[in-house]
């Protein structure tokens, strides 16, 4: 009798932790969306108020390059506080640099400044960077043997950003003329503001003594050869996406393509770097994540070949959701390679560690792509994405094996 009312007892704590687990997934798969949203409206109008705004056109894609050291510098701080107050405050944080970006990106605009327009995009940067934790937030609300769905199922939510972000620009962009986009970053910040109020209500459990102090040093765990392998994967897959989206628009537009047809474009590819998300959780829990890295590594250069292939908007859309898809596989395929390589109290430290080297090795390639583009052309831009490709798949090939990754 006892056992059955200890059983009975039980029942609803467990209920009530199930609820509170679809709650959360449900406020960041949609606060992803508009995050995401955010990131899309910078991507597709960044290189172009860059070029109109900056005093030279190698300066062009500026502030895309600041939006990603904005990601970089944000990543560390950010984990401090998830790991010292909890992840939603971090998320917070987060949310009100969003508001700011839409608020200088629209003075700049207006006051014509290129380097106030620089900062917005930093800023930019320094959300899209506590909107992408939200996957691994979404690992902690459900057992290890989920976390690889609840990851892929709030980056999922980016569908919807590649929706919402360029049609909002695509519907505001000409409002307030001559100024070209300051409407559309006035109404970029308010999509931060609803994501903010979104995240009050998320409920995860503060970090305990325990986890804010204690775990190996990181040292330690990045010399780990899982470790070094999910980062490298991580790396060029986000690399590729960012050096090849920043050059895509301005290159659409040096072609004589409209600009509607390029926001059409980044919308296609922000869709195709989320939509396989709903179903990338259950590809890794089937088949495992080096193989979905492998996937995502080949689309990727394959990407680049049809780029190569010709410059009418067919190969321009082609190129960019196949590029999106590429991503989606190695970015959340390496994602999860890290959840295996800390310990729970190492979580926060080890997983901004991870997006810190990510982030930080994109600035490389976003300031590149600019002058690449401008002084020779974009067939060079693609060409030079097969040498890290190369790179990390013979990196996750040495550390997994040839039957580990292929599944032979």
């Amino acid at each position: 009798m006892s056992d059955i009312s200890a059983h009975e007892a039980i029942q609803p704590a467990h209920r009530d932790l199930e609820r509170s687990a679809r709650g959360n997934l449900a406020r960041l798969t949609i606060a992803q969306a508009l995050g995401g949203a955010n990131s899309a409206m910078v991507y597709s109008t960044g290189a172009i108020v860059g070029h109109s705004l900056a005093p030279t056109p190698a300066l062009a894609t500026m502030p895309i390059s600041m939006f990603v050291v904005g990601m970089a510098l944000s990543t560390l701080p950010a984990g401090m506080i998830a790991q010292r107050y909890g992840r939603r405050t971090a998320f917070l944080v987060g949310t009100g640099s969003g508001v700011l970006v839409g608020l200088l990106a629209s003075l700049a605009v207006y006051a014509g400044s290129f380097w106030l327009y620089c900062l917005a995009t930093f800023f930019g940067g320094a959300y899209a960077a506590v909107v992408l934790s939200f996957r691994f937030a979404a690992a902690d609300c459900v057992s290890p043997e989920k976390r690889p769905r609840a990851l892929s199922f709030v980056m999922a939510g980016g569908v919807f950003a590649g929706v919402i972000g360029p049609q909002i620009v695509n519907s505001t962009m000409y409002l307030s003329m001559p100024y070209m986009f300051a409407a559309s970053y006035i109404a970029q910040a308010g999509l931060a503001v609803a994501s903010a109020l979104l995240l009050i209500g998320v409920r995860l459990p503060k970090p305990t003594k325990t986890e804010s102090a204690g775990g190996r040093s990181l040292g330690e765990i990045a010399r780990q050869p899982r470790f070094l392998t999910a980062v490298t994967c991580g790396v060029v897959s986000y690399l590729l996406m960012n050096f090849l989206m920043t050059a895509a628009p301005l290159a659409m537009q040096i072609c004589g393509l409209s600009q509607e047809s390029s926001n059409l474009a980044i919308q296609w590819h922000v869709i195709a770097m989320y939509g396989p998300s709903f179903f990338t959780g259950r590809l890794i829990t089937r088949f495992g994540a080096p193989r979905v890295v492998m996937a995502g590594l080949v689309l990727t250069g394959a990407a680049a070949a049809v780029g190569l292939a010709g410059t009418d908007v067919a190969h321009f859309w082609i190129t960019l959701i196949v590029l999106g898809v590429g991503w989606n596989f190695g970015f959340v395929g390496a994602s999860a390679l890290v959840l295996e390589c800390h310990r729970p109290e190492e979580k926060a430290r080890v997983q901004s560690l991870n997006d810190f080297a990510v982030f930080g090795t994109m600035t490389f390639g976003s300031f590149l792509s600019g002058g690449l583009l401008t002084a020779y052309g974009w067939n060079t831009v693609l060409a030079l994405a097969f040498i890290p490709l190369v790179l990390a798949l013979v990196t996750l090939m040495a550390t997994y094996g040839r039957r580990a990754a292929i599944g032979a």
